[in-house]
């Protein structure tokens, strides 16, 4: 069995976890909305995840909406003691499927109930606000109201944790005056890389970076470098995506998904592969245009 405590561990808040994880985002149906086409493959999945040590689970109730939540509890209730689970609240899914924001007392103090419920937990190990300013990215605005509102109900127990998605770092300086933040949320890759003064900020501050769409979400990465180091490690090009993220900053924390047991073995196998210093330098090039 792949050995990812290779990959070593990173701290949410207080709680140390292996820095390669499992996103449930893909354990619901097409566009993440609705059932997956088979359930049993999506309980295995997960039950084979947290066997191979999988630690840190994300997921949300508006995936689905509540489709993963539920899975996870079905596959996994009652959790191991050092199963970490993170979800995030700050938007819903309307019948058409898109997404919108939530950011009244009433929509996050309901999306923090639901995410108990389908659960099955009395308190959220970390919760992170997505701020939905700009669905597509980070937006400047004051995320000061929301954010009240989750350290309202952390003080009332029913959060442990709190985290921010699709932040810039001057909402992340805004939310530390308001809630200790162990954790932020965006979208990077190989590819995309604007956050990477983000990353190195948070590093220095002992705050974990989880990036989604680690390997490029809807639209996966593809580049002929990728290609060519994958080929010359014996590797697949998602694996070398993944380690590179790995050795790109101590703090960065991988979430990838898949519905697949087979998929799921081939992300894990990526915290045993070393790359070289010019592999890395190849694969840095990729951001300015060079792949």
């Amino acid at each position: 069995m792949t050995t990812i405590t290779k990959a070593g561990t990173y701290a949410l808040g207080d709680r140390p976890v292996t820095r390669l994880g499992y996103g449930a985002m893909q354990l619901a149906g097409p566009g993440v909305f609705g059932p997956p086409k088979d359930r049993e493959a999506a309980v295995a999945v997960l039950r084979e995840a947290v066997a191979a040590g999988v630690d840190h689970i994300d997921t949300s109730d508006f995936y689905g909406p509540h489709v993963t939540n539920q899975i996870i509890r079905e596959a996994l209730h009652p959790y191991p003691d050092d199963l970490v689970i993170v979800t995030k609240i700050g938007a819903v899914r309307g019948a058409d499927a898109s997404w919108n924001p939530a950011f009244s007392a009433e929509d996050l103090t309901r999306a923090v109930h639901d995410n108990l419920r389908n659960l099955g937990v009395e308190a959220l190990d970390v919760v992170n606000l997505r701020i939905m300013l700009d669905v597509h990215g980070p937006a400047e605005g004051s995320i000061a109201e929301p954010l009240g509102i989750l350290a309202d109900l952390q003080r009332q127990g029913l959060v442990r944790r709190i985290g921010l998605s699709n932040v810039t770092s001057r909402q992340v300086a805004e939310g530390r005056g308001i809630a200790d933040i162990v954790c932020v949320q965006n979208a990077y890759n190989l590819a995309r890389r604007a956050d990477d003064a983000l990353i190195d900020e948070l590093a220095a501050a002992g705050t974990a970076y989880v990036p989604f769409f680690p390997l490029g979400g809807f639209s996966p990465l593809q580049s002929t470098v990728l290609s060519g180091v994958a080929q010359r490690l014996g590797a697949t090009p998602m694996q070398v995506a993944l380690a590179w993220l790995l050795r790109r900053s101590p703090n960065i924390l991988l979430i990838p998904g898949t519905s697949s047991v087979a998929h799921l073995s081939e992300n894990l196998a990526a915290a045993e592969l070393v790359l070289p210093d010019d592999a890395m330098a190849q694969l840095d090039g990729i951001a300015g245009g060079q792949g």
